[in-house]
């Protein structure tokens, strides 16, 4: 009887495993770290920078961080992809002179800042066709063509700078890209860069690209064992970066009606940095726009509170340096605690 109590008990059942919090799936993101230092950075802005609560001061630092925004949201998708974009400062002059020729060349406005971004487009284009064509390293493709393209860019301008008179009805208009705001509050630029940031999300996220840019960065000779066209992949994330840098060229165009050769020298290092604080990795495979905008925050806050405090420019690019040194250290301690777990 014993024995057949024993046969018919029902055998234990596991329990069923637990569905982690959205809390817990934050705290575990890669962007976790990177948010947590930026609420901290906020709560120091608060007690050490008069005026740093100020609307007025949260909507200059939107207006300023638009640009280098745009230009980090095409490097996003290079990094994923296991490469580097060191010439989308170059291209972004560029995109300025270009649209600043045709400006003053009374190219309807529209299709000047058209001009400007398919320079950039075609930039990008170019970075992506010698990589993958070539087979040469991205870090040494771009190296070159940050200064091919600073070249290119002086020779259009014939190292003179370029200025757009505001008495002229088409640039007017166009100045309202950079210089406008929404609803007579919100800057245009900072409508344009959160646009920009929703569309990159939902392409690296939603589609199929996204999917594949993921895949070819993890490990491209799976990547293509599955089927996908890993060249075709990176051509268009260097494509993309140099379009969204040709743009942030035509926005600083219009923000300043002002631009020279020399114009977006060092902003690829600072588009880059944003992108690295905001937790990608730089052997590719992981990231994710939100993290790229929350690393561009971090920046914007970080100089709008040392100008507060009236901290020289030049302690402000020693603070943007050692932060990017910390969050590569930080960003390659987590990658070998995973690995040992």
């Amino acid at each position: 009887m014993a024995q057949m109590t024993a046969q018919a008990a029902p055998p234990p059942v596991a329990p069923a495993p637990r569905t982690p919090s959205p809390l817990q799936r934050f705290l575990h993101a890669r962007e976790a770290s990177t948010f947590l230092a930026l609420v901290v950075l906020f709560a120091l802005g608060t007690l050490l920078a008069p005026g740093f609560l100020g609307t007025n001061n949260f909507l200059t630092v939107g207006q300023q961080i638009a640009q280098i925004g745009i230009m980090a949201i095409g490097v996003t998708f290079v990094i994923i992809n296991a490469e580097i974009d060191l010439s989308v400062g170059s291209i972004y002059g560029l995109g300025a002179v270009v649209t600043g020729l045709l400006m003053t060349s009374d190219i309807a406005w529209p299709l000047a800042a058209l001009g400007g971004v398919a320079a950039g487009a075609l930039a990008g284009l170019i970075n992506g066709m010698m990589t993958v064509g070539f087979g040469i390293p991205s870090f040494i493709v771009t190296l070159g063509t940050l200064s091919v393209y600073r070249g290119v860019t002086l020779l259009l301008s014939g190292g003179a700078p370029i200025s757009l008179s505001g008495n002229d009805p088409n640039v007017a208009e166009f100045n309202l890209l950079g210089q406008g705001k929404l609803f007579g509050l919100l800057p245009m630029q900072l409508v344009i860069f959160a646009l920009v940031a929703v569309l990159g999300a939902i392409v690296l996220s939603r589609s199929r690209y996204g999917f594949n840019t993921y895949a070819v960065g993890g490990s491209a000779e799976a990547a293509r064992l599955c089927g996908i066209d890993t060249g075709r992949v990176k051509i268009a994330a260097f494509t993309l970066s140099g379009t969204l840098a040709g743009l942030a060229g035509v926005l600083g165009l219009s923000f300043l009606s002002y631009v020279q050769g020399v114009t977006g020298t060092g902003m690829e290092l600072v588009a880059i940095s944003a992108v690295i604080i905001g937790g990608a990795a730089l052997f590719g495979g992981s990231g994710t726009m939100l993290g790229t905008v929350i690393g561009v925050a971090f920046i914007g806050i970080l100089q709008n509170i040392l100008n507060l405090r009236g901290i020289s420019s030049f302690w402000q690019t020693v603070a943007t340096g050692a932060v990017i040194i910390l969050a590569v250290a930080a960003d390659t301690w987590l990658r070998k605690r995973s690995g040992r777990r």
